[in-house]
């Protein structure tokens, strides 16, 4: 039996609690808890995902009956790790908030399996460039910048100005995707700075978000399927005020229902 979700309660992420006035209804499938695991690091440019997600992942929990397991990775960035990566095997989906890091061949041939047999993912913000290092790797470790075009269907093409900010809009084009049906919060804005993605590689994919920077408008938000038929949607929100946005928790969780369950 599905579990009913209704959305009428406060969300709470970190010490600020904000109104959910914005989120439609959401199932997260049966009792047997969905699992989720968020790969995640910690450094001074990866937006504090090691203070947003912990939370974030908390509420998942308690609040709809998920199980989510985050794995904050070890070490230098050109030789990183991630303990207890082998739990993504059985995993439901798979969210990645990391940035610029390399993995030794075993580890990274686990995610490229989970992703090689269609399972869904979800990316937020540098997870377009997650896998992407520039610095030399250490000996014994690998990178995957493919992982960019193949899997979230875009290129990082650099970022706009950090002082404005983002101002996003929903796009009409796609009202009715189930991500951001019954959005009622049509325009709002982020203290983040827009990635810059634009052309998309996929004429495929299904842009839910656009965000508009320095007279600059770019996607933001976007679905898309692999070619091993997995459900990708990604975000390039995911700043640490974003995380006190009715309007960005309503994304993430409604994007993480879509990938489980739509």
């Amino acid at each position: 039996m599905n579990i009913e979700m209704i959305f009428s309660v406060i969300f709470g992420i970190l010490t600020i609690m904000v109104k959910a006035e914005t989120v439609p209804t959401v199932s997260f499938g049966d009792p047997a808890k969905p699992h989720i695991v968020f790969l995640i690091s910690e450094d001074e440019n990866n937006y504090e995902a090691h203070l947003t997600i912990p939370p974030f992942a908390k509420q998942l929990e308690k609040e709809y009956g998920l199980k989510a397991t985050v794995i904050l990775g070890k070490g230098e960035r050109t030789g990183f790790k991630y303990p207890g990566l082998h739990k993504i095997k059985n995993a439901d989906l798979l969210v990645v908030f990391s940035r610029r890091v390399a993995l030794k061949s075993d580890q990274m041939n686990m995610i490229k399996e989970y992703l090689e047999a269609g399972k869904p993912l979800v990316g937020i913000r540098t997870a377009n460039h997650a896998f992407s290092v520039r610095e030399e790797i250490k000996d014994g470790y690998i990178d995957w910048k493919e992982f960019v075009p193949e899997i979230l269907g875009c290129e990082n093409r650099g970022y706009g100005p950090v002082g404005p900010g983002t101002d996003v809009e929903v796009n009409v084009e796609q009202d009715n995707h189930a991500i951001i049906q019954r959005y009622k919060t049509r325009e709002w804005h982020s203290d983040g700075n827009v990635y810059l993605v634009a052309p998309l590689l996929d004429p495929n994919i299904k842009v839910l978000l656009e965000g508009t920077s320095d007279g600059k408008q770019e996607p933001i938000a976007w679905t898309r399927k692999t070619k091993n038929n997995g459900k990708v949607f990604y975000t390039s929100l995911g700043h640490p005020s974003d995380f006190k946005k009715p309007e960005f928790i309503t994304l993430l969780i409604n994007g993480i229902n879509w990938a489980i369950n739509e």
